[in-house]
C-alpha cells in the first residue's frame, strides 16, 4: 500500500468551488478531486496555528491546552517515525519555512528522507545586507526598527528578487520534486509521501499569469500581505482577495499534476490520497485579516478535506461526520497495518469514509492562551477566560523553544519540574509561566447557531445549548488530561 498527503497551509474552503459554488475562484482540479474522493463537510481544526497542527498530524493528540508552538517532545509518538520503524518508507517534501526554525526543528527528521525548498515568506534565505527595494504598500505587516525594515517583511522582499518565473516559486519546486518522487517510486510498495506547500499562506505572491485570470482595474498601492484589522477601502480589500484567489488557482494547477500522475500510473488502485490544510484565513470577514488575533470563526476553523481510500473506492460522496487533524494519524497507521499508540486521541476514519459513521460528537479546538472552542457541527461555542485569570496559563514541555527562539532565561527562571501527565510516558515536565498572547478577553464568550447563521454574524444566548456545550468541553478537556488551571482560567 502507498499513501500521499498533499498539505496546503491557509486554504479557505469558501474559496473552493466544490465547497462554495458562488465563489469566482478558478479551481477545476479541486472539483476533479472532489469527484474522485470523499469530501468532508465538517472537518475542523484542532490546535492552532501551523506547527501545533503539525504536532497533531504526528501524534494524533491535541496540543494547545498544554503547550504553545514548539518541537516534538521526547515522549511524543510520531506517525512518520512509527511507519518508518515498521518498514514503511516515509518522505517529506516541504517549503514550509517554520520546519527549519527553532520551534519546528525536529519534525522533518522523523521521516526516512526529506527535501527542503527555500524562499517562502520571510525565510532567511538569500544574504543581502542592503535594504531591498520595496514599492509603496497599503500596509506593512512587520514593525520598523532602526530606520530599516525588519523581520519576515524585509527577508520576503530580498527573496522575491530571486523568485521571478513560475519555475522559481517554492510551490512549483515542491510539486516538481513530488512528481520526481512518483516517477521513481510509483512501482514500489509501502511508502508515504508527505508533500507540503506553504501556499496559499500570506504573502499572496503569485506569478502574473495567475493574476491575469482575475482582471481588475486597481491602480492603488501594493497589497498582498494582509494583517490585523481590515481597515482598507473596499477596492483594496477586493484587490487583496484577488491575490489570494490567484494563489489558490496556482495551488489548484499543481494539485492537477499529482492527479495526472495518479491517472498515468494507475495509482488510484493502491494509493491513499489525503488533501487538506491546517486552517483557513479571514479575508476581511468579521473586520479582520488572518487567523489568531480574533475568535476562530469558521473561515479559519472549518476546513476543506478530501480522502481517496483505494480499499473502499468511495468517490463523489459527501460525509457530514465531524473529523479533525488528530484523526489523520491513526487513519494512516491503520491503513499501513501499524499499531496505534494508546495515547492517541484521534479516531480511524474508515467508518466515516465508508458509511459516514460518526466517530465523535464534538470537536475541540483552539490556540494556546486563547479561546477554547467546541462545536457539534450545529453550534460553535467560544469560551473566553475570566478577566482576572487571563494570564494564568503555563507551558508544559521538555523542549522549551518558541517559533524562532529559545525560551529566555527570564522565562526559565519560572520553570518548575512537575509530575507526568498521562501521555508523557512517565516523564516529568517543566511548567513554565506564560501569558495571554491574543487579548481574547475583549471578544468575550460567544455562541453561534451555525445552521441559522453559517457566517457567524450574530452571537446568540441559549442557556440550554450553552450548558450542553460546557459539559462537552469539560469532558473533552478531561480526556486530554488538561492542566487544572485551564479549567480555572475559563471559569469551568
Amino acid at each position: 500500500m502507498k499513501a500521499i498527503i498533499v498539505f496546503y497551509d491557509t486554504l479557505n474552503r469558501r474559496y473552493l468551488p466544490c465547497y462554495n459554488p458562488k465563489t469566482t475562484t478558478i479551481a477545476p482540479n479541486f472539483t476533479r478531486l472532489s469527484r474522485h474522493s470523499v469530501r468532508f463537510e465538517n472537518s475542523y481544526v484542532g490546535s492552532m496555528p501551523c506547527i501545533p497542527a503539525r504536532r497533531e498530524l504526528h501524534t494524533g493528540r491535541y496540543n494547545f491546552l498544554h503547550r504553545e508552538w514548539g518541537p516534538l517532545e521526547p515522549f511524543d509518538d510520531s506517525m512518520p517515525e512509527l511507519l518508518k520503524e515498521n518498514g514503511i518508507y516515509t518522505h517529506l517534501i516541504s517549503d514550509h519555512l517554520h520546519y527549519w526554525e527553532d520551534g519546528g526543528s525536529n519534525y522533518h527528521t522523523r521521516y526516512s528522507s526529506w527535501e527542503i525548498i527555500r524562499g517562502q515568506e520571510g525565510d532567511h534565505w538569500k544574504g543581502q545586507k542592503a535594504e531591498p527595494e520595496i514599492p509603496p504598500v497599503v500596509k506593512v505587516p512587520q514593525k520598523q526598527q532602526g530606520g530599516g525594515t525588519s523581520g519576515l517583511w524585509r527577508y520576503d522582499w530580498v527573496n522575491r528578487q530571486h523568485i521571478q518565473e513560475e519555475e522559481d516559486f517554492p510551490q512549483t519546486k515542491c510539486f516538481d520534486r513530488a512528481c520526481e518522487f512518483l516517477e521513481v517510486n510509483h512501482g514500489e510498495d509501502n511508502w508515504l509521501l508527505h508533500l507540503e506547500t506553504f501556499d496559499p499562506h500570506e504573502p499572496f505572491y503569485v506569478p502574473k499569469k495567475y493574476l491575469d485570470m482575475y482582471p481588475e482595474e486597481y491602480e492603488g498601492k501594493h497589497f498582498d500581505w494582509p494583517r490585523g484589522a481590515a481597515e482598507e477601502t473596499e477596492e483594496e480589500i477586493a484587490h487583496c482577495r484577488r491575490q489570494y484567489q490567484a494563489l489558490v488557482t496556482m495551488c489548484d494547477r499543481n494539485l492537477g499534476r499529482i492527479l495526472d500522475m495518479m491517472d498515468r500510473y494507475g495509482m488510484w488502485e493502491d494509493t491513499m490520497l489525503i488533501v487538506g490544510t491546517d486552517h483557513g484565513f479571514l479575508l476581511a470577514e468579521h473586520g479582520y485579516w488572518g487567523k489568531n488575533q480574533m475568535p476562530y470563526y469558521n473561515e479559519v476553523a472549518h476546513t476543506p478535506l478530501f480522502i481517496w481510500d483505494p480499499r473502499y473506492r468511495e468517490q463523489d460522496v459527501l460525509r457530514q461526520s465531524l473529523v479533525q487533524m488528530i484523526d489523520w494519524m491513526p487513519t494512516l497507521l491503520h491503513y499501513f497495518d501499524t499499531p496505534i499508540p494508546k495515547d492517541v486521541q484521534g479516531s480511524i476514519l474508515d467508518g466515516v469514509i465508508q458509511k459516514d459513521e460518526p466517530n465523535r460528537e464534538y470537536a475541540l479546538y483552539g490556540v494556546f492562551s486563547g479561546h477554547v472552542n467546541i462545536t457539534d457541527g450545529d453550534y460553535a461555542y467560544m469560551r473566553a477566560p475570566l478577566p482576572e485569570k487571563v494570564n494564568e496559563v503555563y507551558n508544559y514541555t521538555l523542549e522549551p523553544r518558541h517559533m524562532n527562539s529559545r525560551f529566555s532565561p527570564e522565562e526559565m527562571r519560572t520553570a518548575v519540574l512537575v509530575p507526568p501527565f498521562s501521555f508523557t510516558k512517565g516523564c516529568p515536565v517543566l511548567k513554565v509561566k506564560s501569558k495571554d498572547k491574543y487579548k481574547v478577553g475583549r471578544f468575550g464568550t460567544r455562541l453561534y447557531d451555525l445552521k441559522a447563521d453559517p457566517e457567524e454574524k450574530a452571537p446568540i444566548e441559549n442557556e440550554e445549548v450553552e450548558r450542553r456545550m460546557i459539559r462537552a468541553m469539560i469532558r473533552a478537556m478531561e480526556e486530554n488530561d488538561c492542566p487544572r488551571e485551564q479549567f480555572e482560567r475559563l471559569g469551568l
